[in-house]
């Protein structure tokens, strides 16, 4: 049987426990990303939800201590120049990775060290 996939409905990420508000400070504040409400239902397992293009970024809450994973969701972007200068001139440190052809792309890591990649494509 070959699964018949729509479309990608949400990446989830993870920070430690309390640590919304910092959460939002980076996603909301810095990125501009638009947070969304969670369900009641899944309101008390604290975390936050934003829409970003089509799809939904969870950010689940989790122990923390020494996880630097290169899981990663990745976003396609306009003006990936101006958005990679405009990180670093807010002192996210960027990193080139490795080159794929016809694709521009570089990556960072958030407050709790979940690598995101933001990518262009010619």
């Amino acid at each position: 049987m070959k699964i018949p996939v729509k479309r990608l409905d949400h990446v989830q990420i993870c920070i430690p426990f309390g640590a919304e508000d910092e959460a939002r400070a980076f996603y909301t504040d810095l990125l501009g990303f638009m947070e969304i409400e969670k369900p009641d239902s899944l309101k008390a397992n604290g975390g936050l939800w934003y829409q970003v293009g089509d799809i939904e970024l969870h950010i689940g809450v989790e122990d923390r201590d020494g996880y630097n994973s290169k899981s990663h969701p990745a976003f396609e972007v306009e003006n990936i120049d101006e958005v990679r200068r405009y990180l670093e001139e807010n002192g996210v440190p960027t990193k080139d990775e490795k080159p794929i052809p016809g694709v521009k792309r570089f990556s960072f890591r958030d407050p709790f060290h979940n690598r995101i990649e933001f990518l262009s494509k010619s």
